[in-house]
């Protein structure tokens, strides 16, 4: 079985190999079990609101609930770049710059599984974006 440890040393003729592959879907279908798991118990904590009779207990949960809110947003974005990573490894792409075609490389894989853009693209894409904002 392939480690983060091995994926890194592995020679680059052995990129998105079947083993990595594996490896990547394997990860990807794990992180999906565990936003949605995450997903679930904020929502359960959103709708179980407890009875609470203090102004500052009451104020509290009120920060909470915004902070709980939040995690499902975020993480429910996260959800569909899941699937569409997986979707990617399915159809033999996975691992590959969309725009480029060149390899995101494993490290990044690895710390971010649904990359779509490699280092480059990605910076250059966020420097765009930084000058729209401006």
């Amino acid at each position: 079985m392939l480690t983060k440890q091995k994926i890194i040393k592995a020679p680059k003729k052995n990129y998105m190999n079947k083993e990595q592959l594996e490896f990547f879907q394997s990860h990807l279908v794990d992180l999906k079990k565990e936003t949605l798991t995450r997903i679930g118990e904020a929502k359960e904590r959103l709708s179980n609101p407890p009875s609470l009779s203090d102004e500052v207990d009451r104020a509290q949960h009120e920060i909470d609930s915004m902070l709980f809110l939040k995690i499902v947003e975020r993480e429910s974005k996260l959800l569909p770049k899941i699937d569409k990573a997986i979707l990617r490894i399915k159809a033999g792409d996975y691992g590959y710059c969309i725009e480029t075609g060149e390899p995101i490389g494993v490290e990044r894989l690895i710390s971010r599984p649904t990359a779509e853009f490699c280092a480059e693209v990605k910076t250059v894409n966020e420097e765009k974006e930084k000058h729209f904002i401006d």
